[in-house]
C-alpha cells in the first residue's frame, strides 16, 4: 500500500520494509500522488491507500486465533488449502506471527515432511508443487524455532527435497543427489567432537539452500531471511569456537602442514581446510578475531607458510597467500615482527617478506592477477601510517631499516636486469605489467619514505635505470616511469635536484616528448605539467638546468606558455644574480613589508614619552649614531611637530577610545607606546621619508590622505635599543600582533607620563 506524508509517498510491503519517494516541491508530490490513487481506484483526498480491515473479518480472525491460530489437519486433500492459508498471512505481521506459533505448538511440519514421502512415493506432483509453496512461505517467517526443526538432522534434507519442485521449473531439481553423491565431507585432521561435525554438516546445507535452493528473493522478500543469514553466521561463529578450543587438531594441523613426508595432495587438503578456517574467522567480533589469530600465531601459521610458499604447487602457493593476506590485513605488525625476527637466523632468499615478492615477480598468470594482490600485501607491509612507535623502538625506523637491506634488492631485480641499455631488453605486455607494479610500489615509497629510498635511489642510480623504461613501446609503463620521476621532483629536496642535474635525468624525458610530437595524449600533457610544476614553484636549479640543457629542444614548443615562462623565469634568475640590489628591492616589493604611516608617527611617541625627566637627568637617553650630528634643534623638531598634531587630534580622543574599546583594535593615524624605565627607544626618521611617494608625504599611497591605501614605507628608520645595557638593532615586523601589544602598552601608561602628556 502507499500513504501519503507531506512531500513523501511511501511504498510499504512485508514487515518492516518501506521504499519514499522524496519530492521537493509539494505540489509535485500531489500530482503524482493523484495518478496512483486513480490508478489504484482510490480517492485521492485519503493519505493512505491501505484497505481498512474489515471489523467482522477482524473478529472472525481473532476467533480462529484463540488461544492459536487454528490451522487446518495435516492430509493430502487439503493441502492447497493450508498453501493458501500460509501465502495469505505473509503480508499481514500479525498473522505470520499467529501463524509461525500454530506451526511451533503443532509440530506441524514434521506432519508436512511425512505428507511429502507420501506425495513423492504416489508421484503426486501437484501436491508437491504445493508442499514447495508451503515450505517456501515457512522460510519467509523468518523465525528461528521453525528453522531449528527444519534445519535439524533428521528434516533438513526432507526440506531440500520439498524445494526441489518449484512450479515455474518442467523438471524437479536434484540437490539431494547433488549433496549425499557429490559433494564430499573431508576430515583432513579428524574430528572427534560429534556436536562439531554435526554443526559442520548442518552449516554446509543452510548455506547450500540460501546459495542454490531458494529461488533469488525480490527486494521485499529478502529483508524477510535476515534470520537465515544469521543462523549461517551464528553457525560459523561456534564452528570457530569450538575448533579453537581443540589443542590437539591445531597441533596435529599445522605438524603435518610443515612435516616434509606430507604428500602434495593431503597439504593441499590442509592448506584449503586452513584458508576456509581463516575465512570463517571474518564473522567474529573484533575480540573473538584478535584471540582467534593469537591462537593461530602461537600454533607457528607464519613459519608453516614460509615452508608452504616455498614449494611448487601453484594450488598450494595460491592458498598460502590468500591465509596470508587475511594475517596482513588482520595484524601487519604481528608479520613485520615475525619477519625482522627471521631475518637474524635465515638467509635473505629463504625470507618470508622475500618469497612474497618471489612469488609476485614470477606470476604466471597473463593478467598477473596473484601479483597485484601481492603487491598489495607488500604495500600495507611497507605503509609507515600502520607502524607503531613506542618508548622504546620506533617499528618504522626497524622494519625499513631491514626491508631496505634485505628485501629492496629482490623486489627492484627484474627493473635493474630489463634496463641495462638505452631501451627496454624485454618490453612484452605481461613484463611491461609487472614493471608497472615495481613502479607502483616504489612510487609510494618515494611518497611515504624519507632517507631509506632516497639513498637507495641516488646509491643504485634507480631513477635512471627506470627512465629507460620511457621508451617503451607501452604507453601506460613510460607513464609510470614518468610518475615516478615527478613524485621525486614533486618533494623539492635538493638532493635529488643535485642527482637529476647530475646524471642529466630531464634527457630520457624530453626526448621521450619530441618523440610524442604534435600528439595530444596523455604522455603530453604529464610532461607538460611536470614542467610546469617546476615553473609554478619556481625550483631555481632545475629551472636553470632545463633551460641552459635543453631550451633550444624546446624554445618552437609555442601552443603552452610553460616553456617560454621557464626562459623567464631564468631570465630573472640571472638578472637578479648579476644585480643584487634588484633582487633585495624585489624581494621587498614581493613581501609587501611596507612600513606603516602610523608606525612612523609611533617612533615619535616612543622618544617623546620615553624622554623622562629622571632618564634625561642620568643622561640615559640613547640616540642612534647617525643622529649624534644633529643638532638639539633637529631632534626636537619631530617632538613640536607631533604636540601640534596632538592638540588637534585631543578632541577625538574620547572617540578613538570608544572604538578601541567596541573593536578591540584602534584606527587612529598616531599609536601611544611605553618602553619601560630600563628600555630606551629613539627613533630618527631619515629627510627621505618626506619625498614625494613617501608614507609622509601628501597623497602618497601610505598616507593618512589616501583611504583604502596600503601604507608603504620605502625610507630606511634606524633604531637603537639599549636593554640591560646591551645595544641591538631593532626591527619591526609589520604584523597584527604587535599592533595589539602597542594598543595594550598605550592602556597602561604611567599617570606621571599622561599629566606630562596632557600639559
Amino acid at each position: 500500500f502507499f500513504s501519503l506524508k507531506d512531500t513523501l509517498i511511501v511504498w510499504s510491503e512485508a514487515e518492516n520494509y518501506d521504499l519514499a519517494l522524496s519530492f521537493q516541491e509539494k505540489a509535485g508530490c500531489d500530482e503524482i500522488w493523484e495518478k496512483i490513487c486513480q490508478v489504484q481506484g482510490k480517492d485521492p483526498s485519503v493519505d493512505i491507500t491501505q484497505d481498512l480491515v474489515d471489523e467482522s473479518e477482524e473478529e472472525r480472525f481473532d476467533d480462529m486465533s484463540s488461544p492459536g491460530l487454528e490451522l487446518p489437519s495435516c492430509e493430502l486433500s487439503r493441502l492447497e488449502e493450508i498453501a493458501e492459508l500460509v501465502a495469505s498471512s505473509l503480508p499481514s505481521p500479525l498473522r505470520r506471527e499467529k501463524l509461525a506459533l500454530a506451526l511451533e505448538n503443532e509440530g506441524y511440519i514434521k506432519k508436512l515432511l511425512e505428507l511429502f514421502h507420501v506425495c513423492e512415493d504416489l508421484e503426486n506432483i501437484e501436491g508437491l508443487h504445493h508442499l514447495y509453496e508451503i515450505i517456501k512461505g515457512i522460510f519467509l517467517l523468518n523465525r528461528t524455532a521453525l528453522f531449528e526443526v527444519m534445519f535439524s538432522e533428521e528434516c533438513i534434507m526432507d526440506v531440500i527435497g520439498c524445494l526441489e519442485y518449484d512450479p515455474a521449473l518442467s523438471q524437479p531439481r536434484k540437490h539431494r543427489e547433488f549433496l549425499t553423491k557429490t559433494a564430499k565431507f573431508k576430515e583432513v585432521i579428524p574430528i572427534s567432537d560429534p556436536e562439531l561435525k554435526q554443526k559442520i554438516h548442518q552449516t554446509y546445507r543452510v548455506q547450500y539452500i540460501q546459495d542454490m535452493v531458494l529461488p533469488t528473493p525480490s527486494v521485499f522478500e529478502e529483508n524477510m531471511l535476515s534470520t537465515l543469514h544469521s543462523f549461517i553466521f551464528f553457525n560459523k561463529v561456534e564452528i570457530v569456537g569450538m575448533l579453537q578450543e581443540d589443542e590437539k587438531f591445531l597441533t596435529d594441523l599445522f605438524a603435518q602442514l610443515t612435516d616434509e613426508a606430507t604428500d602434495e595432495e593431503k597439504r593441499q587438503e590442509l592448506v584449503n581446510f586452513l584458508k576456509e578456517f581463516c575465512a570463517f574467522s571474518q564473522t567474529l567480533q573484533p575480540q573473538n578475531r584478535d584471540a582467534f589469530f593469537k591462537t593461530l600465531s602461537n600454533m607457528g601459521i607464519l613459519p608453516a607458510l614460509e615452508v608452504i610458499l616455498g614449494m611448487d604447487d601453484t594450488q598450494v602457493r595460491s592458498a598460502a597467500t590468500d591465509i596470508f593476506s587475511y594475517l596482513v590485513e588482520y595484524n601487519p605488525s604481528m608479520v613485520r615482527e615475525f619477519v625482522m625476527q627471521e631475518a637474524q637466523q635465515n638467509d635473505d632468499d629463504i625470507l618470508l617478506i622475500n618469497l612474497i615478492i618471489e612469488h609476485m615477480i614470477c606470476d604466471t598468470d597473463p593478467e598477473l592477477g596473484g601479483a597485484v594482490q601481492l603487491m598489495g600485501l607488500l604495500r600495507t607491509l611497507v605503509d609507515p601510517e600502520n607502524m607503531l612507535a613506542t618508548a622504546n623502538k620506533t617499528e618504522k625506523t626497524e622494519f625499513l631499516g631491514f626491508f631496505y637491506k634485505h628485501c629492496m634488492h629482490v623486489l627492484t631485480a627484474p627493473l635493474l636486469a630489463n634496463t641495462t641499455e638505452d631501451k627496454p631488453s624485454k618490453d612484452d605486455f605481461q613484463t611491461a605489467q609487472l614493471l608497472a607494479l615495481v613502479l607502483e610500489l616504489l612510487t609510494f615509497c618515494v611518497e611515504h619514505h624519507t632517507y631509506h629510498i632516497k639513498n637507495y635511489i641516488i646509491n643504485k642510480d634507480i631513477l635512471r635505470r627506470v627512465l629507460v623504461l620511457m621508451a617503451s613501446k607501452h604507453a601506460f609503463l613510460a607513464l609510470c616511469a614518468l610518475r615516478f620521476k615527478r613524485k621525486i621532483i614533486g618533494l623539492k629536496d635538493e638532493f635529488y635536484n643535485r642527482y637529476i642535474m647530475k646524471s642529466f635525468l630531464f634527457e630520457p624525458v624530453v626526448k621521450a616528448f619530441l618523440n610524442n610530437g604534435s600528439r595530444y595524449n596523455l604522455m603530453n600533457s604529464a610532461i607538460i605539467e611536470m614542467f610546469e610544476f617546476i615553473r609554478v614553484e619556481d625550483i631555481k636549479s632545475l629551472t636553470a638546468h632545463v633551460i641552459e640543457n635543453y631550451w633550444k629542444a624546446l624554445e618552437d614548443v609555442d601552443y603552452v606558455q610553460t616553456f617560454k615562462g621557464l626562459k623567464l623565469r631564468f631570465e630573472q634568475q640571472r638578472e637578479r644574480q648579476d644585480n643584487p640590489k634588484l633582487d633585495s628591492m624585489r624581494s621587498i616589493l614581493r613581501n609587501h613589508r611596507y612600513r606603516r604611516d602610523a608606525r612612523t608617527l609611533e617612533d615619535e611617541e616612543e622618544m617623546w614619552f620615553n624622554a623622562d625627566e629622571d632618564d634625561m637627568e642620568d643622561g640615559e637617553a640613547v640616540v642612534s649614531p647617525s643622529d649624534k650630528t644633529k643638532n638639539d634643534d633637529d631632534i626636537m623638531d619631530p617632538i613640536s611637530k607631533f604636540m601640534e598634531r596632538k592638540k588637534l587630534k585631543e578632541s577625538e580622543e574620547k572617540e578613538v577610545l570608544l572604538k578601541t574599546n567596541l573593536s578591540g583594535r584602534q584606527s587612529p593615524s598616531f599609536k601611544l607606546s611605553l618602553s619601560s624605565g630600563t628600555k630606551t627607544t629613539l627613533s630618527s626618521q631619515s629627510p627621505a621619508t618626506n619625498l614625494p611617494g613617501s608614507p609622509g608625504s601628501p597623497g602618497s599611497p601610505g598616507s593618512p590622505g589616501s583611504p583604502g591605501s596600503i601604507p608603504k614605507n620605502t625610507s630606511q628608520t634606524a633604531a637603537i635599543t639599549t636593554k640591560g645595557g646591551l645595544v641591538g638593532l631593532v626591527d619591526y615586523p609589520d604584523d597584527d600582533e604587535d599592533d595589539d601589544e602597542d594598543e595594550d602598552k598605550e592602556d597602561t601608561l604611567p599617570l606621571s607620563k599622561k599629566a606630562k602628556f596632557e600639559s
